[in-house]
């Protein structure tokens, strides 16, 4: 039996969850999301995910300081983050963060598609 990868996304936007919800899941992975980046470090442990994408705007702690914090955890550094946000300097925010890739957000539905293989296969 295959084993769903899993993806967890972090947005504070109910409707960008719900929408990458809708499109990962019906391309055969399994979705988590949450709205905040409090704990960061258990969330994403409780899960496990196989791939992250990580909003820019998350209240208290923001995805730049969530990411970095990923980044720094022994356990969880190997997991790829996609940065994804509407910010213009999505790039040199994604770097700031020390993500591993970006999307600009308004995406379509054939680019987050392509950036999950890509990371995942």
């Amino acid at each position: 039996m295959i084993v769903a990868k899993k993806v967890f996304v972090f947005d504070d936007n109910r409707d960008i969850l719900d929408l990458c919800t809708f499109i990962l899941e019906d391309a055969g992975y399994e979705i988590k999301t949450s709205e905040n980046a409090n704990n960061i470090e258990e969330q994403v442990a409780a899960y496990m995910p196989d791939l992250i994408f990580m909003d820019n705007w998350l209240p208290d702690l923001g995805g730049i300081q969530a990411t970095k914090a990923l980044k720094n955890h022994p356990d969880l550094k190997h997991i790829p983050v996609i940065y994804f946000s509407a910010n213009n300097d999505i790039s040199s925010l994604a770097d700031e963060a020390g993500a591993d890739s970006y999307l600009s957000k308004p995406f379509d539905i054939a680019a987050l598609e392509e950036i999950v293989k890509k990371h995942l296969s």
